[in-house]
């Protein structure tokens, strides 16, 4: 059997973390078996649905590189289908017309519940005569599925196993409303049903729907899919996961600065296991997934672990992959990258001193702007009177150098400290200082080779300046 999994989000908002998971994990299903994976938007919620959310769930997908196999499937250019599929389970008497009214529903259910029962429908018009349907023609109604009534639904979960569930718990489920428009159970069958979807992969939440599909699935003489039901991720207080916990669109955790490796990484692990392992590629993943690893528990989501992977995957990953997505970060704070050192460079620099590619964006901006003014803290510690006589002398052996390198620029440190007789650190933090405007930056003699030699002596003289002001003022 080939397997044919789908993830079918309804584009009412953005593609978050739960559905981000939840789309991996059915894309590795595919992957994993050399399958088909494949996306649909369920947009039959015209009121709803946007095309920025369709967008947004696009790029979140594409981003990620959680890539599809065939042209998105829309819901809504399938309606006809829909109802071709209704009206024969009428012709079939496996659905029939109802007729109730929305008061009598509801004074139903409310009595239901008075009583202690769980409220469904009570099946009266499941067997209306035929003068009674004469008598209802052309008045508003809804169609109905003619759920069985004796025996169970049952079917193995592959992260929960055996569910059984008696039908009689399961009333007979709209499929049409008032307006002809088919309903979500119905749409979702009848999709998985034309698209040979093998393995469905969704939210704990659907829980409850699964047996009403299974039962439509029966009706139309389908294949019934195999299922597994995911649990929701927490936020770190154990509560359900949501914004104030830092439930975002998943393009935000890339605007963020986050590599979209380690939040594969880091969504994977969100209810599945290896054994010990935490650091996982995707070529990895394709190879030893598998929806019987998933726990069943509901997940904790947790920013530090994520912080940390996103770390390792800045530093692991080839320079060239990170300085690509690093460039993109530095254009959105309006930083020209042209003039200045390779951003392969930075990353190598950098990556293992800051946590997301915002924040190395952020601290890099000396190499590529003018420093114009100094770190408050930092200047009052060190660019004081007393650096002034090493700031001069290290300027005045930059200005003459013929070479610019690591090694050059450390031994003119040296040279300063040895005329001076001072320790390193009496030259070192004044002229980290003065080339990059605050108190800290990666090894100073590599983060100065990076920086044109004019511009550090052109920093140094800002640097000597400002002593001269601070010392004029006192």
């Amino acid at each position: 059997m080939s397997v044919v999994s789908r993830f079918a989000p309804s584009p009412t908002g953005y593609l978050h973390v739960g559905g981000a998971r939840t789309a991996l994990y059915a894309w590795l299903v595919a992957r994993a078996a050399g399958g088909k994976f494949v996306l649909r938007i369920e947009d039959t919620d015209r009121e709803r649905s946007t095309q920025s959310a369709i967008d947004a769930i696009f790029e979140g997908m594409q981003w990620l590189g959680l890539t599809w196999d065939e042209e998105p499937i829309y819901q809504t250019q399938r309606f006809d289908r829909y109802k071709q599929l209704i009206d024969a389970l009428l012709a079939e008497d496996k659905a029939y017309k109802c007729y109730c009214s929305h008061e009598r529903l509801e004074k139903m259910r409310e009595e239901q519940m008075e009583a202690g029962l769980k409220p469904r429908y009570d099946g009266k018009c499941r067997n209306l005569t035929a003068e009674q349907k004469a008598e209802h023609e052309g008045k508003p109604h809804v169609i109905r599925f003619l759920n069985p009534q004796d025996g169970s639904v049952v079917f193995d979960d592959h992260i929960r196993g055996r569910i059984e569930i008696a039908n009689k718990e399961l009333d007979d489920l709209i499929i049409a409303r008032t307006d002809g428009t088919p309903t979500y159970n119905f749409c979702v069958v009848v999709d998985d049903w034309d698209m040979g979807i093998t393995h469905v992969v969704r939210g704990e939440d659907h829980i409850n729907n699964t047996p009403r599909q299974i039962n439509i699935l029966a009706a139309l003489g389908a294949p019934i899919p195999e299922y597994a039901h995911v649990s929701m991720i927490l936020g770190d207080d154990g509560k359900k996961l949501s914004k104030r916990h830092g439930a975002v669109s998943v393009t935000e955790y890339r605007d963020n600065g986050y590599l979209a490796d380690a939040v594969i990484n880091y969504l994977v692990r969100l209810g599945w296991s290896h054994g010990d392992q935490e650091i996982f590629s995707r070529e990895e993943l394709i190879k030893i997934f598998k929806l019987s690893d998933i726990n069943k528990a509901a997940s904790a989501f947790n920013t530090e672990k994520l912080n940390w992977l996103n770390q390792h995957y800045m530093k692991t990953l080839p320079a060239e992959q990170v300085a690509a997505e690093l460039a993109w970060h530095f254009a959105r704070l309006g930083v020209a990258t042209e003039s200045g050192p390779e951003l392969v460079e930075v990353v190598k620099l950098q990556a293992d001193r800051v946590k997301t590619l915002k924040e190395m964006a952020e601290i890099s901006r000396y190499f590529f702007e003018p420093v114009t003014e100094f770190e408050a803290q930092a200047a009052k510690k060190h660019l004081r009177p007393v650096a002034k006589e090493a700031l001069q002398d290290i300027r005045d052996r930059f200005d003459a150098m013929s070479t610019w390198t690591t090694e050059a620029v450390q031994q003119a440190i040296q040279d300063t400290c040895t005329a001076l007789d001072i320790g390193m650190g009496k030259v070192g933090m004044p002229l980290r200082v003065a080339a990059t405007g605050g108190g800290n930056s990666p090894s100073l003699d590599a983060t100065l080779a990076q920086i044109p030699r004019h511009t550090v002596v052109e920093r140094i003289d800002l640097a000597l300046e400002f002593i001269r002001a601070r010392e004029e003022n006192n």
